[in-house]
């Protein structure tokens, strides 16, 4: 690396090449194939009380940390792809100086390409820190964090007291139908997270438009007022209106206190009745969602054209066919995008279920979850609670894939996409 430049007299270019080659050969004899190697086997000795020959007393010996050998692993390959795109780079450099001497151009100085870096090139040099801050804070975890789906990381094979190996795709299996109950707790949690997403989801989007078209009638007064009181929920931190929500839903909390006052029973909102608790985080989310909603499509109402609706009232369309064939189609067109986020936004939805319920009720025919949990709720409590980091993991992978396909085919066949120059 480096030769065409030395012999174009781009000395700096060419050593800095060079340099780079050398760098990588040192780093992979001293450390880079160790670290793959390590990648491969994820340690082999265990931490633990041995006896040495010759001794006659046991020693604690250190063991291998395979979290470490995943992670180190994982980098040294990565250094490895920046190499081989360093080493394109020098491709390139080559054939532009046989391009140039080829067309009888003068190849460019260090001092000349120090310029262009800080002119034409601009744009290249200010991405280049968060392109390597993006490749190793946010790549290089989420692959680690792909990794782990085919390992045997979890309660019983914690470092560095113990090893863990990789387990092929029985991790996947196992989710799937090879364990009885962990693959029902998965169907079971993916069914109610994809009924929340879309209940959430709709719910919000058609009540925010009615809420602002409410709010935009000409007889209403004061619409900034009523704007502004909705939009106070939105102003107070999501997590603060949801703590207060769990405690106002309590056993003992306000609305039960007014219903014992009122000669009522008190009722069971979040602990231990399924379809209670569940009605409970959609009624709850509707007050968090709607003035979301609500401002969103308030100025597209605004931008509507009153031609509209004054030709079909003397067509003699009701309120109701005025708002399904001018109003919903309208809004929709310009609002889909933000409806598959907020579908998507749904499916990843800790706070509202978190803080609302923490997953309960409680059900000894789910593994680790409860029947209010979502799969990201789910992945939480394998992760922090009980370690199962393997099948967070996996967990994680399968949300992944069915977030990108929902967002794909969605948006692919929304009228935001086909039709992008209408509505203009």
């Amino acid at each position: 690396m480096g030769f065409a430049n030395l012999v174009n007299h781009q000395i700096i270019k060419g050593l800095l090449f060079l340099a780079v080659e050398v760098g990588y050969i040192v780093f992979m004899a001293l450390k880079g194939v160790s670290l793959i190697q390590g990648l491969y086997t994820l340690g082999t000795k265990k931490e633990g009380w041995v006896t040495q020959p010759g001794q006659l007393l046991p020693v604690l010996q250190k063991g291998d940390n395979s979290m470490l050998f995943l992670i180190y692993g994982v980098a040294a390959l990565v250094i490895t792809g920046l190499f081989i795109v360093m080493y394109f780079v020098n491709l390139s450099s080559a054939r532009k100086l046989v391009s140039d001497r080829a067309q009888g151009r003068r190849p460019n100085h260090f001092k000349q390409d120090i310029k262009a870096l800080a002119d034409e090139k601009f744009h290249g040099t200010m991405l280049t820190l968060p392109v390597l801050g993006i490749l190793f804070f946010t790549v290089l975890p989420i692959i680690f964090m792909i990794l782990i789906a085919f390992t045997n990381y979890d309660s019983h094979h914690q470092v560095p007291g113990n090893l863990f190996h990789w387990v092929g795709l029985s991790n996947f299996t196992d989710m799937l139908g090879g364990n009885a109950v962990l693959s029902g707790t998965f169907f079971h949690v993916l069914g109610w997270t994809l009924v929340w997403a879309f209940f959430a989801t709709f719910s919000n989007y058609f009540l925010g438009i009615i809420v602002a078209l409410m709010i935009n009638k000409k007889e209403i007064r004061f619409k900034s007022m009523w704007r502004s009181i909705l939009v106070t929920t939105i102003a107070i931190p999501q997590f603060i209106s949801l703590l207060v929500m769990q405690n106002m839903f309590n056993q003992f909390g306000p609305i039960n206190e007014l219903l014992v006052a009122l000669g009522f029973d008190r009722v069971d909102f979040l602990v231990n009745n399924a379809t209670n608790a569940r009605i409970v985080v959609l009624v709850v989310n509707l007050w968090i969602g709607i003035p979301y909603t609500m401002l969103i499509t308030s100025g597209i109402l605004m931008n509507i054209p009153n031609e509209l609706y004054e030709s079909a009232k003397i067509d003699g369309a009701s309120a109701i066919q005025a708002f399904f064939k001018i109003t919903l189609p309208y809004v929709l067109f310009v609002t889909a995008p933000y409806l598959i986020t907020q579908f998507i936004g749904n499916l990843n939805n800790f706070n509202v279920i978190y803080l609302l319920t923490g997953g309960a009720p409680s059900t000894t025919d789910y593994f680790q979850a409860g029947k209010t949990d979502l799969l990201v709720t789910w992945l939480y409590k394998l992760t922090v609670n009980n370690y199962e980091y393997n099948l967070a993991s996996t967990i994680g992978i399968f949300s992944f894939i069915i977030c990108a396909i929902v967002s794909l085919l969605t948006y692919h066949n929304t009228a935001s996409y086909k039709r992008e120059g209408d509505f203009q």
